[in-house]
């Protein structure tokens, strides 16, 4: 296997690194096809474990370019959420940490976009997470929250004059993986919690 490009935490960089080892495991009813590679940075001889998933690009497929798992992962999003929410918030963290601010903005919010399409079959954000609350999928504050990311949103998608802080986009970021994670992750673990619960009589 040839050398690989990973964020490496000594360097502070993406870095050229040695393959030493590799795992692959295929899909499985929870997850996509990934790899986990055991590598060495050439900079510095740190040894980090990567994480990669299996892409499509129309009739090819490639495994994504890695990102650190170990040490002080670098992807700390819930294993558990869509494909296509996690990839976009990958995006936006990407974006975050090269100052990318805008790009970030419009990220998080292809991400909601794609979480209203899934459980309310919305085509846009706005009447996504109305749709959202009304379903009760989400409360008031969560809602709060996913109206201020729609509105950095629009900051970078359309042409204008404003313009995105680092912590506004880390704000924006934090507010999707939040609603995310409440749908994704915390809603079914309430439920699993009730289902593990004795009926009340």
């Amino acid at each position: 296997m040839a050398n690989i490009l990973i964020p490496c935490n000594v360097c502070d960089a993406r870095v050229q690194a040695v393959v030493v080892g590799s795992r692959d495991y295929g899909a499985g009813e929870d997850w996509e096809p990934h790899r986990y590679v055991f590598v060495e940075c050439t900079q510095c001889q740190n040894t980090m474990v990567g994480y990669s998933e299996w892409e499509m690009d129309d009739n090819d497929g490639h495994w994504s370019n890695p990102s650190r798992s170990w040490p002080e992962p670098e992807n700390d999003l819930n294993a558990n959420l869509p494909r296509g929410v996690r990839k976009s918030l990958h995006e936006a963290k990407r974006c975050l940490s090269t100052k990318a601010y805008m790009a970030c903005a419009v990220m998080c919010g292809r991400a909601v976009e794609a979480l209203c399409k899934d459980k309310v079959e919305s085509k846009t954000l706005a009447d996504g997470l109305k749709k959202l609350r009304t379903n009760k999928i989400i409360d008031e504050k969560l809602f709060e929250w996913g109206e201020a990311l729609r509105r950095e949103r629009n900051i970078g998608a359309h042409a204008g004059e404003d313009e995105i802080s680092r912590q506004d986009a880390r704000d924006v970021f934090d507010f999707a993986v939040a609603i995310s994670e409440y749908v994704y992750v915390l809603d079914e673990k309430y439920k699993a919690y009730l289902a593990r619960k004795p009926k009340e009589a």
